[in-house]
């Protein structure tokens, strides 16, 4: 996974992008009026209209190229339509910080498995003990919050919003992995997240025919709306991009466990939720987590398993 050579540009491009993406359910908080679905629909598919804009060159350059990657784009527009539908909703019924661990979390473990079995590519010791301290630190964060009395039908919504943050892990993996592999392919990388965006945003904006009341009702819920769709989604998916043109996407998924910490920071001061000592010691595990990620380990490599990479 890792090939010797840790490349700094597309580390920062992911920590940025994390911490933008962080920043979401703090800010869609803040418009409670629009629905989960909408906030969703919004921010994907503007952010995916300024990625076709902005890669319109690219994408001219790259369409016969992109024709020839057709599964791989439909498989990666499906997946960013439902990702926000599923993660939004997510946040709504679990929480902002448990919605976003949740869902954030397992997507590097869901990408693993494809590039591990479809992409036959291999898993480097240094990534696992770097997801494992992560993914310690994601539980350590979860149990941290303090926890409150909930009504039977209260942890029923609670439980589904933990399966649909699933959902959404598993569709941010199958996109980022898509578009990996389209830039293997010889595929721009503003071109990859455009078209997978811009074929999403034809899926998702019309539904906000449905889904949209109060997108635009105040200057508040206009703020909230503008803002998610222009540095989260736009801006941080133009860093996603550039970063998976370097690094595998399931070492990229990996650093974006820094989004979790961000979004426990925001919600923690600015929406009030309540964490424990043990969150806090949650944050220490993904930062350490971030650093293996910084430091190259050439000798910690899990070679391929013959018997599985002749098939």
């Amino acid at each position: 996974m890792f090939k010797g050579n840790t490349n700094i540009s597309g580390i920062f491009s992911v920590v940025l992008a994390s911490v933008f993406w962080g920043t979401t359910g703090t800010a869609a908080s803040f418009a409670p009026d629009i629905s989960p679905l909408a906030i969703g629909a919004s921010a994907m598919g503007g952010g995916g209209l300024l990625l076709l804009i902005s890669a319109r060159n690219k994408l001219i350059k790259d369409v016969a190229t992109l024709i020839k990657q057709y599964q791989l784009l439909l498989c990666g527009g499906a997946a960013v339509a439902i990702y926000p539908l599923a993660f939004y909703t997510s946040m709504r019924l679990s929480g902002v910080a448990i919605g976003t661990l949740i869902s954030i979390a397992t997507a590097p473990f869901f990408t693993v498995l494809l590039e591990r079995l479809i992409s036959k590519k291999s898993i480097s010791l240094n990534w696992v003990i770097s997801f494992i301290i992560g993914a310690t630190g994601i539980v350590l964060l979860t149990v941290g919050k303090q926890a409150t009395t909930h009504s039977s039908d209260t942890t029923f919504l609670h439980l589904i919003g933990i399966g649909l943050g699933l959902i959404a892990a598993l569709t941010y993996a199958t996109y980022s992995w898509a578009a990996r592999g389209m830039i293997e392919r010889g595929v721009s990388s503003q071109s990859a997240m455009a078209s997978m965006f811009g074929l999403a945003a034809t899926l998702l904006l019309p539904s906000l025919w449905m889904t949209g009341d109060n997108l635009f009702a105040d200057a508040k819920h206009t703020a909230v709306v503008v803002y998610m769709a222009t540095i989260p989604m736009f801006l941080g998916y133009l860093l996603f991009g550039h970063a998976l043109k370097q690094l595998e996407a399931s070492t990229a998924t990996l650093i974006t466990l820094l989004e979790p910490a961000v979004a426990t920071l925001f919600a923690i001061f600015l929406v009030g939720e309540r964490f424990t000592l043990v969150g806090w010691y949650g944050l220490m595990f993904i930062l350490v987590c971030m650093l293996l990620q910084v430091v190259p380990f050439r000798a910690l490599r899990l070679r391929k398993n013959p018997a599985v990479d002749s098939y």
